[in-house]
């Protein structure tokens, strides 16, 4: 049964991916965070594909904060990105709000080369 925060947020998901698309050149960098976890795709919509990707278990268990884990996150796929040759992405937030751990993934991701 879904919530209405969750029922909320996929509206708002849905009303971001009308506008956000992914293509070869410049794919979409998808977020999605669970209360344990953050992962990040990018993704080619018209192939409707994934080219990489990275998330918090990639990393091993971690003693640090879970924005910290983000922000390495971010890098990680950034890292991934440059070495298959792209090097400009479309962020899709997920219907999440631009702030902690999607926000320094978003960072992580532009210190490791990624523009957008």
């Amino acid at each position: 049964m879904a919530t209405a925060k969750t029922i909320r947020r996929n509206k708002i998901k849905m009303r971001i991916r009308k506008r956000v698309n992914g293509s070869a050149t410049k794919p979409r960098l998808s977020v999605f965070r669970s209360n344990s976890a953050i992962y990040a795709q990018l993704i080619d919509d018209v192939d409707g594909r994934t080219l990489a990707s990275a998330s918090s278990h990639e990393l091993g268990e971690q003693t640090v904060n879970k924005v910290d884990v983000s922000k390495l996150v971010g890098s990680k796929l950034a890292e991934k990105a440059v070495s298959a040759g792209i090097t400009e992405v479309v962020f899709d937030r997920g219907g999440y709000l631009y702030h902690g751990r999607v926000k320094a993934l978003a960072e992580g991701a532009r210190e490791g080369g990624l523009k957008f």
